[in-house]
């Protein structure tokens, strides 16, 4: 259920374009790289179902290092090639895992997790970092939320010039 009042008669395309247009309206008010990234971990964590982690890793360093979220401590540094996160990175695809527990070399930085959605951010052909996003269900992710996933990380890319992290 979500966790923002008036959404509750709403199906999840209808949420999931609402998220849309509140990222848009955060964006469009602010120009803070952090501020725009804090809210964003926030927007996905209120409208999205079943999460228990929802955040961003920025790559410092050729590696990924813990930004704004939203959720329980998470691990701080994650390597390029490693876990869910990192082979995002690595492929510079979207890693969608239905059982995170499958995942070779699944990084558990909080037991609760049970699937996982991570989207890398990439402009220009850099990688500048990743959405990830964590379900204490197993399987909570379909094509649906990668679609507005990949939407989400395509408004960020419109407002955010990463170079400037």
């Amino acid at each position: 259920m979500s966790k923002i009042k008036g959404l509750e008669g709403m199906d999840k395309e209808e949420k999931y374009k609402f998220m849309l247009m509140m990222l848009e309206g955060q964006l469009r008010a602010e120009k803070d790289i952090y501020a725009n990234i804090s809210n964003a971990s926030a927007i996905i964590y209120s409208i999205l179902d079943n999460l228990n982690w929802s955040g961003f890793y920025l790559m410092r360093g050729g590696e990924l290092v813990l930004g704004p979220f939203q959720g329980m401590p998470a691990c701080n540094r994650i390597a390029v090639g490693r876990g869910v996160c990192g082979t995002a990175v690595s492929t510079k695809q979207v890693q969608r895992v239905d059982d995170v527990h499958k995942f070779p070399g699944h990084i558990a930085c909080d037991s609760a997790s049970n699937s996982e959605i991570v989207v890398p951010i990439v402009q220009d052909g850099v990688v500048y970092g990743v959405l990830d996003i964590d379900s204490f269900e197993f399987s909570n992710f379909t094509d649906l939320e990668e679609k507005y996933l990949v939407e989400f990380v395509d408004k960020l890319n419109e407002y955010i010039d990463w170079r400037d992290i």
